[in-house]
Formats: C-alpha cells, sequence, structure tokens
C-alpha cells in the first residue's frame, strides 16, 4: 500500500520523534491531516490499488474529471518534452550537476520580469516549496513567529513548523479583497516575528497584490528587520490580463525580499521537481549553504534543460490561460444555475478557483465524497485554514478537454442533494474525528449537529 493511501495513523514508529516532527504531525497542515479526495477511496468503496496502479499517484483522466490535483493540465509543453529527451546522455547523468545552468538562471529570472545584476541572483531548488523551507531555515530560528494569510497555500505552515517556527494567521476573506491585507499584518507583528509570507497570487483564489499593498508590506519589512518570501508560482497564467503582477524586486523593494516559483504548475512540470529563488546574492548564498547541506548541489540537468525550453516556449502560457478562461466561464455558467453556490472570487491570475458550498446545507467534506463518488475530484477547504474550512472547494481550471467541466455539470446538482441529505455525514464526520486535530473535530461536529 502507497504511503499516500495509508489509512489512519499509519504504522508504529520505534525511534523517538524530534520536537519539530512532533509539532508537525500534531497539526492540521501535516499531510493526512487535512481531507483530501484520497480519503474518499474507501468511503464509496473503491480499491487504491486500482485506481493507482504500481503505486502511481494520478487518476486516469479518461474516467476521471480531476479537479483537484493541482499541477496544469496543460503541460508539460512538447518543447520541454523534447529538451530532456535529447539532453539524456552519460554528460548530464553521471554527475553532480550545478543548482542550475546559467541559461536556465536568465530565463528564470525573466519569466517574472526579473534581471540578473549585482543586486539579484537567482538559485535552482526543489519546487517552490523547497524555496520556501529553505528561506525559512535561513532566517528564522525556534520561537520566532512567522505571518501568514489564513486562508492559504496548503503546505506553508507546514514549512513554518518544519523550520522551528511558529505560524501567524491573518485572516483573509472578502472584507481583505481576499488578499493579506498590511493593517492586520502590521498588528500581528511581534518582537518575536521574523518573516512574512505572500503567497500571490494566492493560492487558490487567484487574486493578485497591487504594487500599492506590497510596497506597504516591504515597508513593514524593513520597519521591523523582517524577510520577505514572495511566492508567485501562479503569476505566470493570466486570466484577466488587465491585472499586472508585481515581485518585491520590480518595484526596487528586494533587498529583504526572496521571490520564489516553479514550474510544476503553470507549465505541468511537477515531475521535474524544478523550482527557482530570486533574491540579493549574499541571502541567496545563504540559503544555497543550506540546500548543499541537505541535498548538495544537485538538480537533474535533465530537468533542467526541460525547464529551459518550458520557459523559453513561445505559445504554452497563452494556451494554458486560454484553457483556463474557457473552463472558469463553464465553470461560472454552472454556478450560475445553482443556488447556495458561487465563486468565492473571481480569479485574475494562475489555474485554480474556490468555490463557496455555503448554501448548500452540506460540507465541502461531504461534498467531496459524494462528488468523488461520481468520478469528480476536488479539495475541501480545510487544508487551506481555518477560514472557509467547511465551506470551500478548490477546484483546478487547467483540463484541457471539454469533458471535465461538462461531466461536472451533468453530476453536481445529484452531488449536492446527496451530500445535503446526510449520506455521508458520518462516515465523513468519523473520518474527520480519526485524524485526531482540533480543527477536524470542529467540522467533525459541525457535520453532526447540522
Amino acid at each position: 500500500m502507497s504511503v499516500l493511501t495509508w489509512p489512519g495513523a499509519g504504522p508504529a514508529i520505534a525511534t523517538r520523534a524530534s520536537a519539530r516532527a512532533q509539532a508537525l504531525e500534531s497539526s492540521h497542515h501535516a499531510m493526512w491531516n487535512y481531507m483530501t479526495y484520497r480519503d474518499a477511496i474507501e468511503l464509496v468503496g473503491l480499491e487504491s490499488a486500482d485506481l493507482y496502479p504500481e503505486g502511481t499517484t494520478r487518476l486516469d483522466p479518461a474516467e476521471w474529471a480531476d479537479l483537484g490535483w493541482l499541477a496544469s493540465f496543460c503541460g508539460p509543453p512538447q518543447s520541454a518534452l523534447d529538451a530532456m529527451r535529447d539532453s539524456v546522455s552519460v554528460e548530464t547523468v553521471n554527475q553532480y550537476t550545478p543548482d542550475l545552468i546559467d541559461p536556465l538562471r536568465e530565463a528564470a529570472a525573466a519569466a517574472i520580469g526579473l534581471r540578473r545584476d549585482g543586486g539579484l541572483e537567482v538559485m535552482g531548488v526543489e519546487g517552490a516549496q523547497a524555496g520556501v523551507t529553505l528561506a525559512l531555515l535561513a532566517g528564522v530560528d525556534p520561537g520566532d513567529e512567522v505571518i501568514l494569510g489564513d486562508p492559504g497555500y496548503f503546505h506553508l505552515p507546514g514549512a513554518v513548523i518544519v523550520a522551528g517556527a511558529t505560524p501567524v494567521v491573518v485572516p483573509i476573506g472578502a472584507h481583505t479583497g481576499h488578499l493579506l491585507d498590511p493593517d492586520a499584518v502590521a498588528g500581528a507583528i511581534t518582537p518575536r516575528t521574523r518573516a512574512i509570507c505572500v503567497v500571490d497570487p494566492l493560492n487558490p483564489f487567484g487574486t493578485v497584490h497591487s504594487a500599492e499593498e506590497l510596497s506597504a508590506l516591504a515597508e513593514l519589512a524593513e520597519r521591523h528587520d523582517l524577510m520577505l518570501i514572495h511566492d508567485v508560482t501562479h503569476a505566470p497564467i493570466a486570466i484577466d490580463e488587465r491585472v499586472p503582477h508585481h515581485t518585491f524586486a520590480s518595484l526596487g523593494a528586494g533587498e529583504r525580499a526572496l521571490t520564489m516559483y516553479s514550474v510544476s504548475h503553470c507549465w505541468g512540470m511537477a515531475g521535474a521537481r524544478i523550482g527557482f529563488m530570486a533574491g540579493p546574492p549574499g541571502l541567496i548564498r545563504r540559503c544555497l549553504r543550506l540546500k548543499a547541506a541537505v541535498t548538495r548541489l544537485n538538480t537533474s540537468l535533465v530537468a533542467q534543460y526541460g525547464a529551459l525550453a518550458a520557459l523559453r516556449d513561445p505559445d504554452h502560457l497563452s494556451y494554458a490561460g486560454a484553457v483556463v478562461r474557457r473552463n472558469l466561464a463553464h465553470l461560472e455558467e454552472t454556478l450560475g444555475s445553482r443556488p447556495g453556490l458561487e465563486l468565492v472570487t473571481r480569479p485574475a491570475r494562475g489555474l485554480a478557483c474556490a468555490v463557496d458550498v455555503s448554501g448548500t446545507e452540506a460540507t465541502a467534506q461531504e461534498l467531496v465524497v459524494a462528488l468523488f463518488a461520481r468520478r469528480v475530484v476536488v479539495y475541501p477547504g480545510d487544508g487551506l485554514g481555518a477560514v472557509g474550512a467547511a465551506s470551500t472547494l478548490r477546484m483546478n481550471l487547467s483540463r484541457p478537454d471539454p469533458w471535465a467541466m461538462e461531466h461536472l455539470r451533468e453530476v453536481l446538482d445529484e452531488a449536492v442533494e446527496e451530500a445535503a441529505s446526510g449520506r455521508w455525514a458520518e462516515p465523513v464526520a468519523a473520518l474527520l474525528e480519526g485524524k485526531g486535530t482540533a480543527r477536524a473535530h470542529e467540522i467533525a461536529e459541525l457535520i453532526r449537529a447540522r
């Protein structure tokens, strides 16, 4: 059985856990501690081994409307696949490679509107998540605090915990434009604060910070001597092309900021594990030393050539943006005729959106199971944060084939009716209680009280 589908607490461990491992395992941010569609497999009577033959982690797109796994189904570009195939040789495989080859450093900076110079350098990381973790390891100590938004990117609080620090969440909602509000951040700063994490566009809402908002956050960082961690992973795909995207560096406020993204999401290359971190050379060098201590400097050279071809591809992002816009329009039409379901907010960039299900008389967790039983895959909101934990669904909008969105439309009414009937209430509540976290127990109580 794959570790991705272990039920319950998993196998017993004989050795003592470190304090940070214990903190992560007891947190609702740890993998398996928030609900995913994988939890629905057993509830609906299916077998993981049948869905994931030989340990694979991807559902058959011919049979499943997979709107849950958050990588672009528009990618990878054919140019990237060709480049990787052409680059396989003794020379590219039988060596410890540099973290990035120079042409890829240049292309990675250019892809987010930056330029390598005396004040900015780029290094390679194993996806943006690794970059976030390295940045935190380089800048915070046990007992420090890191400010982030709630709801937000699934794994950011976990990275803070792994670094030994404490996540301090600032609520995000309609009152903040579904963005990290600088005034709220200012109110959360204490003498223990060491960093502010800004996910921009915000995953999965697709909202984008204005230049004025980023400048206000940069001013706070300057005043309180804080690090700025700016994850712009979803920025390259423009849904609303009228909405500009900025980085701290592009605004002249990059002295204490690290900007990171990867080719995983917008280019559909999650398996390549190539990400980029850009920032002041001294800070980048500090992170590079940490990377060398943990994984050496090696980032697959074959994958680097693929990433370079992807970033240089003139057509891919336009194609992906058109697909996302088409699917968003289809979803808006679907939701428009169904009371109780609506977008939390309309995304401006990225490949995902969040749907508010609070008017359906069912929790997001119950609706995830009802949809999964009809071969539609989505994520509920309890991994995103406390805000909207039981009322939000995250959906991937990047499927290029029309079938997935059509299938969602065909089964949505039936799934909502089943979820609202209480069909899945007790199984889902029991599953959540088994996760053992306060948030999971709160949602379980909410389900049983309906």
